[in-house]
């Protein structure tokens, strides 16, 4: 292998530990976790970090990136003639459901999304396409917009997140959660957004 082959095959190896590092240390601390704890972890320096990742929301978007496209995917294949509202409906508890994964990431949810990974695009696009039906079907109000629908994920996590560690008498970072909690909330804002 020649020297500039070593140096890619090292970069591809130091982003996978990295990526191994911060979904073990995001999952533990949350996505607030000092990134140093992270470049640590992988065993690298936090330049090297860095380099690969110049900002949190980069990080976060990176480890996401399977899960986003997973949500993608299957809210595509669940769209088998369900009406465009239960279509959306899914997808939004789904987005809810993922986004309480790292403790802290709703609030950089918005920003996230918008990293341009594959994941991220994906879930984006997907999300369009949904609230379009929506819209098209007379669902949901035609000045909903995707950023609405983020702005809601993202104050519905930060619900539950609060709610799971008062219920449980846990500390907010240990908190999950419950799928019916994650319905009720969902289904009071698409009642909001629907057309009147």
């Amino acid at each position: 292998m020649n020297q500039e082959g070593a140096l890619r095959a090292d970069a591809r190896r130091n982003r996978e530990r990295i990526l191994a590092a911060a979904e073990a240390v995001f999952l533990e601390q949350g996505a607030g976790a000092a990134l140093e704890d992270v470049a640590k972890r992988a065993g690298v320096g936090i330049g090297t970090l860095y380099r690969r990742f110049p900002t949190r929301e980069a990080l976060l978007a990176a480890t996401y990136n399977a899960r986003f496209l997973s949500l993608a995917a299957a809210s595509r294949a669940r769209d088998d003639g369900r009406d465009p509202a239960g279509a959306l409906r899914a997808y939004l508890e789904d987005l809810v459901t993922g986004t309480t994964l790292y403790r802290g990431f709703a609030t950089a949810i918005g920003t996230v999304l918008q990293s341009g990974t594959p994941g991220c695009h994906a879930t984006t696009e997907e999300g369009e396409r949904l609230l379009r039906q929506a819209q098209a079907s007379g669902a949901v109000r035609p000045d909903v917009r995707f950023q609405d629908l983020v702005c809601v994920v993202t104050a519905i996590s930060l619900v539950l997140e609060q709610e799971g560690a008062l219920e449980q008498g846990r500390a907010p970072e240990q908190a999950g959660a419950s799928p019916p909690r994650v319905r009720h909330l969902t289904d009071l804002f698409l009642d909001g957004i629907g057309r009147r």
